[in-house]
């Protein structure tokens, strides 16, 4: 590693490319939870966190594995899982007592109607108050998995009453 008194090392996780610092400083600038959204090649996670000067809190988690113990037969990974981790997030939150929050995707890249769309949709219509443009958001037939199969959208309604 370089040194000398001009040169500067940057934090790690800079250097890695995993934290924009500036983003989060702007997140945090805001004074409202993170709905925080990530994704992995199995599963979907929603998060509702709370940033403090000692570090950051989780107030509530949901993981779309957990949609395989309700009953959940297919994907984690697809647009409808998505929607319900969605959901189900946003009912954790308002037993967390919070009702506004701000999207953090990280470094994920936006594209219209993807699974972090779908995720952000779910915790809006379950009643979390998320600023997000409806152009961004996907369509009702792949929130449904209509586009997928049809016993999925019949399973999706099945497990959106009882999430």
């Amino acid at each position: 590693m370089a040194t000398g008194k001009r040169f500067n090392v940057r934090f790690r996780r800079r250097r890695e490319g995993k934290t924009s610092y500036k983003k989060r400083l702007a997140l945090a600038k805001s004074e409202l939870p993170k709905l925080v959204v990530r994704r992995s090649n199995r599963y979907l996670i929603a998060q509702i966190v709370n940033y403090t000067e000692e570090g950051d809190t989780t107030v509530a988690h949901f993981n779309s594995q957990s949609l395989k113990s309700k009953g959940w037969k297919h994907s984690c990974t697809n647009i409808p899982a998505g929607y319900l981790t969605g959901l189900a997030i946003a009912g954790a939150a308002k037993k967390a007592k919070v009702a506004e929050a701000i999207l953090d995707m990280g470094s994920y890249t936006p594209t219209k109607g993807c699974k972090v769309y779908a995720i952000l949709k779910g915790a809006i219509d379950g009643g979390l108050k998320v600023s997000a443009s409806e152009e961004a958001l996907p369509s009702e037939e792949r929130l449904t998995g209509v586009h997928i199969n049809e016993k999925i959208s019949a399973d999706l309604k099945k497990l959106k009453e009882s999430i």
